[in-house]
């Protein structure tokens, strides 16, 4: 699969989120970190400003957590972060997906979007006329 591929998918699938009116509440993108991160320092310089203003923000609100702190209440992974920045999308504080290190912008909006699509209302889709 070549980048225009996946940039491609990424865009259609992120496309879909805006009508659909997503609901925030359940889901969540815990992103864990430390000091010294260079990936996490570019995910915060290339991502993290828009973050919060794009429609994948808005359906998994961001929640940064340190790597070697204890989890919060309430949160359950399938396995610890090994390194950092993992990002981690939760439903009901459940892990249900994750990226394992920051690929660079132009493969983590469709990484994301992938891990969000099946925990989203699908979208109105038209119906052809006869």
């Amino acid at each position: 699969m070549n980048l225009c591929t996946v940039l491609t998918a990424g865009m259609a699938i992120a496309a879909t989120f805006a009508p659909r009116g997503l609901s925030a509440a359940d889901l969540a993108l815990l992103m864990f970190e430390q000091p010294g991160c260079i990936y996490c320092q570019r995910w915060d310089e290339e991502i993290g400003p828009q973050y919060p203003l794009t429609d994948e923000g808005r359906a998994a609100p961001l929640r940064k957590l340190s790597l070697r702190a204890p989890l919060p209440d309430g949160i359950h992974l399938a396995s610890p972060p090994a390194f950092t920045p993992t990002f981690v999308v939760t439903r009901d504080g459940t892990e249900v997906g994750r990226i394992a290190g920051y690929p660079g912008d132009a493969f983590f909006w469709p990484m994301l979007a992938d891990l969000l699509a099946p925990h989203l209302p699908a979208p109105h889709l038209p119906t052809p006329e006869n």
